[in-house]
């Protein structure tokens, strides 16, 4: 009864703690945080009190879920393991719970379970009369297996060690299309030199490009044998990692038993083998002497062993090399598989192996249709394993356009727009989990292995569905931007020296320009500020037009700096428009900017002009008004019996004009004028019919420019696009039809109606004023005439009173 209770609980706390770690609900409330480190991220001392389990797990949640800086956030999808991978995490939790029972108990347990999942496996992999070991990293049963051998083929290496291993070096074959550092990490874990490994190379002219070349491999072999080493073992491949394909194992399996070799076989059509209907290339895995296998990835199984199935008759060379052990804890790691197998069983195996096929089967027929997609699989189709990539057609391309060149760097160009559409395609439908892998003939390829996602991300025909029509839409934009690259840089030589075309093949767009700045005389360090300062005023104001094409300061590593550079574009793009108006822009940046310096430097000598005329003005003053005035109480007293009139006039700086004026219109009008009028901006006669936006021709249909603006949706050429997380791309606004020049012409006919305006209302307040003046001019005129009688008799009685004093 206690050990009832106490599996309960254990189920309880699990299902409690799967409930909290995949509560969707503190999702918003851990978006709004701050990126970066909190204070959970920080080690603190252990506290004094215990806490409970939930406080504990809502800990880990917030763990899992914090955002550090530059990191993309948590897929959702990966964190629901649904029932399933429930089962798989409580077979970690009995497991630590059974290796507390009594040793005899936990040995008959163990046991049991370990022979249940190897019967199973066998039998469902079609290996029989096997053994089995589990290990965490899939690479460690082929390093078992190699230890097997050297036990085996050294009498003496259990005594010796390494030393029996100079008289006959051993040698480890592997396919040129093997797992990158596969062999290298078990040459390391052996001990062994890297002149141990051999890799084989693939076919190059008959058969495919990913499998092993026979011929060479038995020419390799025996010449091992004649210098002196034995041929150990065998790596082969039944799936690439890269492409899927599978290795002719029916002849590599009389190879090695020819020249007494190991042969182990990995991959991921192995999972085929559960299917009813197996091809024959992938059946003859089931006479290799060992295999790995994956079940975990295949099924969507979490933290769930690999699986290396072997076949050797003494159990003490197992032992010693680590592919069994004595200790029934060790057994115990059969336990998450072992309940994960019963709670799928032999149809629900068999199902999830077969949906994952049957998508890879429904993309490939519906990738067949489209045109500029190459397919790259078997020829018998019994891979799962879908590579597809964009192969520019030009017979069809533009209609008509057959026949013109590429520019140069082909391949390196499509290379580039293959990576952009595999970054784009796993961005838009991240259900189907398509991924880029770099092949050494092909380049890059668009991957599409449902084995290895369908069962985690829950994949479904619909997303299949969404992942062609997405492949729909892009494709036709970038057939067109392929073809209107090499457009766009004739164009652009046309402008020189005013634009410069500049080569970047890892750009996936129509291109990048320079503007280069026309002035002379200046020096290298001023000549490039001036090009910085031209070129980043040139993309905002170019990022501010209404239109589809995207302009950006391209990728953020190895780019060219201080250049434009221009997204995809549609088949009925003007690229003698787009270069014109880029020039132009270029042109008023810089004609503005030369503007501003001459109007510093007028400026400048004004100010210089305005103090030299204030120091003259100063002394003049002193001159007229005397010494005896410049004093504090005399020049007082001086000032009150005899006002003296100044003769020195007031002066106004104009900064628009950089001229130094005469403040007497200033006063008469009361209001400061302006004597630089605005100059009208140069307009462009070209028009532009009703609905027609920028940069399109006039000749193109409806339709086009239909799918167009559908595909300029699905656009994103950031900065950060050859990463993961790329910027929603800015779409046109369908009510903006204007040109460039039609939009200077609105604007210029708006500030003259506005100026005339302007002026009209100042012309009838200059009259108002007018007015005001003359008849203030009057009332001064009667007070000064006033003033005058009264100094006058003043004069007088001093006059008097300087007579009687005398």
């Amino acid at each position: 009864m206690m050990v009832d209770s106490t599996l309960a609980q254990i189920e309880k706390n699990l299902s409690e703690a799967m409930s909290i770690l995949g509560d969707e609900q503190r999702e918003p409330q851990m978006k709004r945080e701050k990126a970066g480190f909190s204070w959970t991220s920080i080690p603190g001392p252990l506290q004094r009190d215990g806490q409970d389990v939930a406080t504990i797990v809502h800990q880990v949640h917030n763990l899992i879920h914090e955002k550090m800086e530059g990191e993309e956030p948590l897929c959702q999808q990966v964190q629901s393991v649904g029932e399933q991978g429930h089962m798989a995490l409580l077979g970690h939790s009995l497991a630590a719970y059974i290796s507390m029972l009594d040793r005899e108990r936990l040995r008959r347990l163990s046991t049991r379970i370990l022979s249940d999942t190897t019967l199973w496996l066998c039998r469902l992999f079609r290996y029989e009369n096997a053994s089995v070991c589990f290990h965490e990293d899939d690479r460690d049963g082929l390093v078992k297996v190699c230890r097997l051998l050297l036990n085996a083929r050294y009498e003496e290496f259990a005594c010796e060690g390494y030393t029996v291993l100079s008289s006959k070096q051993p040698v480890i074959y592997q396919s040129a299309s093997c797992r990158p550092g596969l062999g290298q990490h078990t040459c390391s874990q052996l001990g062994l030199p890297l002149s141990s490994l051999c890799t084989v190379p693939c076919n190059t002219v008959f058969g495919s490009q990913h499998q092993m070349d026979v011929a060479l491999l038995d020419k390799l072999i025996q010449e091992d044998s004649d210098a002196g080493k034995l041929p150990l073992l065998l790596i082969a491949n039944a799936g690439t990692p890269g492409a899927g394909h599978t290795d002719k194992l029916s002849r590599l399996k009389e190879l090695c038993d020819q020249h007494g070799m190991w042969l182990h076989v990995e991959g991921v059509n192995l999972a085929t083998l559960v299917l009813a209907d197996v091809s024959s290339a992938v059946m003859a895995a089931t006479r290799s002497d060992s295999m790995t296998l994956t079940p975990g990835r295949w099924l969507g199984l979490p933290a769930v062993p690999s699986v290396t199935l072997y076949r050797h008759e003494d159990p003490a060379l197992s032992l010693a090399a680590g592919l069994t052990s004595s200790q029934p804890v060790e057994k115990l790691r059969a336990l998450p598989l072992w309940l994960s197998l019963q709670y799928l069983g032999q149809n629900g195996i068999v199902e999830k192996i077969s949906h994952a096929t049957a998508l890879s089967k429904h993309l490939l027929m519906k990738l067949k249709p489209l045109a500029s997609i190459k397919t790259s699989v078997e020829d018998d189709l019994s891979s799962p394993v879908v590579l597809f990539r964009f192969s520019q057609d030009m017979s069809g391309a533009l209609g008509g356009r057959s026949g013109e060149a590429l520019c140069a760097g082909e391949k390196e160009v499509l290379d580039t727009f293959n990576r952009w559409l595999g970054e784009q395609l796993s961005q838009m439908v991240s259900s189907c989990g398509v991924d880029v892998v770099e092949l050494e003939d092909e380049g890059p390829c668009v991957r599409f292995s449902p084995l290895l996602t369908a069962a985690v991300l829950g994949t479904q025909q619909e997303d299949v569905d969404e992942l062609v029509d997405r492949l729909t839409v892009l494709v036709p934009v970038m057939s067109s931007t392929v073809c209107l690259r090499q457009d766009f840089r004739e164009e652009t030589h046309r402008r020189a020296p005013l634009l410069m075309y500049v080569e970047e093949l890892a750009w996936p767009g129509l291109g990048a320009v320079r503007f280069e700045p026309q002035a002379e005389g200046m020096d290298e360090s001023r000549r490039k500020q001036e090009l910085q300062k031209i070129n980043y005023a040139l993309l905002k104001k170019l990022q501010e037009l209404n239109t589809d094409i995207i302009f950006s300061a391209g990728p953020e590593t190895g780019a060219e700096q201080d250049c434009v550079y221009v997204g995809l574009v549609t088949e009925d793009v003007d690229i003698s428009e787009l270069v014109d108006t880029i020039a132009a822009f270029g042109r008023e940046i810089e004609e503005n900017g030369r503007l501003l310096e001459n109007m510093t430097e007028v400026v400048r000598k004004g100010i210089l002009e305005a103090e030299q005329q204030l120091q003259k003005a100063s002394e003049d003053k002193l001159l007229e008004e005397g010494l005896l005035r410049q004093l504090p109480v005399v020049g007082s007293v001086l000032n009150w019996l005899s006002p003296l009139q100044s003769s020195i006039k007031g002066r106004t700086f104009n900064l628009a004009a950089g001229s130094v004026d005469s403040t007497d219109a200033t006063y008469l009008t009361k209001a400061q004028t302006d004597k630089i009028s605005v100059q009208d901006t140069p307009t462009s006669s070209s028009k532009r019919s009703a609905g027609q936006r920028l940069f399109r021709r006039s000749n193109t249909s409806d339709t086009s420019s239909s799918n167009s603006t559908e595909a300029a949706e699905d656009w994103n050429l950031s900065p950060q696009s050859s990463s993961s997380h790329p910027d929603t791309s800015t779409t046109t606004s369908d009510t903006s039809q204007h040109t460039l020049s039609d939009v200077i012409a609105e604007e210029t006919e708006r500030e003259d109606t506005e100026r005339e305006d302007t002026e009209q209302e100042d012309a009838e307040q200059e009259d108002a004023e007018q007015e005001d003046a003359e008849q203030e001019d009057a009332e001064q005129e009667d007070a000064e005439q006033e003033d005058a009688e009264q100094e006058d008799a003043e004069q007088d009685g001093v006059s008097q009173a300087d007579q009687g004093q005398s």
